[in-house]
């Protein structure tokens, strides 16, 4: 009897510890949204690759992806190299493609401790046969810039964060 309730004990104690891990890792990501206006054009829907870099300019983290057709993957190259490595399952980040003049709203989830530290977010964009965008949006993860309004190079008009 005494196996049986220490056995209970255990497994209470591992439900309460894994979900005090889990409370805290969701707590350290601040949730933004992030709308992406496209400029106007015609032809296929634009992929594009949202990823944290770090300081050095190396990728840590893929945040997001607009376009789920894993066949087109290769066409957004720097993320791909990074990406295409290791393809870690992002079906959890990925959505439709956006198309010339439409606009999306999706929420990225930004660990803390990356903000106003050196990293940058690169919003990396590429169109079937009409062009690609290494780093069509990429700026300074900080505070203020979060806050604005942050013009495209290429496929994206621009970009705007809203802390949630």
């Amino acid at each position: 009897m005494k196996s049986f309730f220490r056995k209970i004990l255990f497994l209470l104690g591992a439900l309460l510890s894994l979900s005090i891990m889990s409370y805290t890792y969701t707590m350290s990501k601040q949730r933004y949204k992030c709308m992406i206006q496209m400029v106007n054009y015609t032809g296929e829907g634009a992929y594009i690759a949202v990823s944290l870099l770090d300081s050095e300019g190396d990728y840590v983290e893929t945040l997001y992806v607009h376009g789920d057709d894993k066949e087109w993957y290769h066409d957004i190259k720097q993320w791909w190299q990074f990406y295409g490595k290791r393809r870690p399952n992002i079906d959890a980040i990925t959505g439709a493609t956006i198309t010339g003049g439409q606009r999306t709203i999706t929420v990225l989830q930004i660990e803390e401790d990356k903000i106003d530290t050196g990293y940058r977010l690169r919003f990396e964009t590429a169109v079937e046969d009409q062009g690609y965008y290494t780093d069509d949006v990429e700026f300074e993860l900080s505070t203020d810039l979060l806050q604005n309004k942050i013009e495209g190079k290429g496929f994206i008009r621009y970009i705007r964060m809203i802390p949630q």
